[in-house]
């Protein structure tokens, strides 16, 4: 093939992944993650896709200030999940949580954040959410970050 030429296929083969950075963002006992609530009334992890060329760290920081408005303090150097999941699209995804510190939770509202809260793994399945969300309620130790 020719240099520069595009070596990726139109379509997405069934073996690759959508990459979401997603911050693991703690209550002050540490044994609840903060979930957001979209216009839509689905409940989601903070975070966005990994753009190319991006820094997790950086995809991190640009959706917590794009989608909730908020200033990033502290973005973990490594994640301390990473999950994969069926989305409700059809596609195959994967998220990298990171833990990270915000200066504080007063959000302005936008599509993708309505509302916040702190909850619990068990509150976590109970809600309407995206599949990820009761994924990592099943994975989330909370003995791992005390």
């Amino acid at each position: 093939m020719p240099h520069g030429t595009n070596l990726l296929p139109k379509e997405i083969p069934p073996c690759f992944y959508r990459v979401s950075a997603k911050a693991l963002i703690l209550d002050e006992t540490r044994t609840k993650f903060l979930v957001v609530q979209e216009q839509d009334g689905r409940w989601e992890l903070p975070g966005g896709g990994i753009d190319h060329g991006e820094e997790a760290t950086e995809t991190l920081k640009r959706e917590i200030k794009e989608e909730m408005g908020l200033e990033v303090l502290h973005v973990a150097s490594q994640p301390a999940y990473l999950m994969t999941f069926l989305n409700v699209t059809g596609y195959w995804m994967g998220n990298a949580l990171y833990e990270t510190t915000v200066k504080d939770l007063n959000f302005t509202p936008s599509d993708e954040c309505v509302a916040l809260r702190f909850v619990t793994p068990t509150e976590a399945k109970a809600l309407n959410a995206f599949p990820n969300v009761a994924k990592f309620a099943g994975v989330f130790d909370p003995k791992r970050h005390g």
